[in-house]
């Protein structure tokens, strides 16, 4: 789905955060992947974005710009249902974004409305059938909603070869990989260090994402962690980038549940 992400509209999160990446390979479990002044960081950065769009969508509340900047801050804020509301609000202004809309999927995601998800990722689906990412999303939208059996049935086909890892990440999903053999294949594999960090990052996010959605929390927020600590992640493109913020997010939400159940 990010492989034709090539809407100009106020990529503003490029290479930030490279120094949030903490060292060591294990995760604090109290304070999680990130320092807490750089936690504080993204706090301020996009509580000052809403409060800038906000205040221009009130003087212009047809400029579509300003939906996009404000749904990301939204949802990098973790404000998952108000991020939905100002994506709807793009596909309002310009239908056509609908389908292509691969954000409102994932915020919808987030939403916990996991069929609405899985239909936003269905649709897309007619937009680009070659990129794997996107029948990840639907997968992990499905598995939500409907459970594995339904959701491995539900699987999109391919017929076209695509990046790694995401082919062997759609294996997982069918159950006819393990991760231990996605991380194998990186570490035989011949990359340079910038496509091997690549691959790792995204190894680690959605390797994670399914140990989520199984319910194994343990080895989901390890994945995540490590997702979050890559280097490769917070320098990418826009897509990425917007990735990265699911995984900081989502092993937040983890973390924040795990201590709520041993208080």
């Amino acid at each position: 789905m990010l492989r034709r992400f090539n809407q100009s509209i106020h990529v503003f999160f490029v290479t930030i955060l490279l120094s949030s990446v903490t060292s060591g390979d294990e995760t604090n479990a109290v304070s999680g992947p990130l320092k807490p002044e750089q936690r504080e960081a993204i706090q301020v950065k996009f509580e000052r974005v809403l409060v800038e769009t906000t205040e221009s969508i009130e003087k212009d509340g047809r400029d579509l710009k300003l939906y996009s900047n404000r749904g990301d801050a939204h949802f990098f804020l973790g404000h998952f249902s108000e991020a939905v509301a100002d994506y709807d609000k793009m596909t309002e202004i310009e239908p056509d974004l609908d389908t292509s809309h691969w954000r409102r999927g994932i915020a919808l995601f987030y939403a916990k409305r996991f069929e609405d998800a899985a239909g936003q990722f269905e649709r897309y689906h007619s937009f680009d059938q070659v990129d794997r990412e996107n029948g990840i999303w639907r997968y992990l939208s499905q598995h939500r909603a409907y459970g594995q059996k339904k959701a491995r049935e539900g699987l999109l086909m391919y017929e076209k070869d695509d990046r790694e890892p995401f082919p062997s990440v759609y294996k997982l999903f069918a159950g006819e990989m393990t991760p231990r053999e996605i991380f194998d294949a990186i570490d035989r594999a011949k990359l340079t260090s910038d496509e091997r960090e690549k691959r790792l990052f995204y190894a680690h996010l959605y390797v994670g994402l399914n140990f989520s959605v199984e319910g194994d929390n343990e080895n989901a927020r390890k994945h995540l962690a490590l997702s979050t600590k890559n280097t490769w992640g917070p320098k990418a493109g826009y897509g990425p980038n917007y990735m990265w913020h699911v995984g900081r997010l989502h092993e937040e939400l983890l973390r924040t549940k795990d201590e709520d159940v041993q208080k």
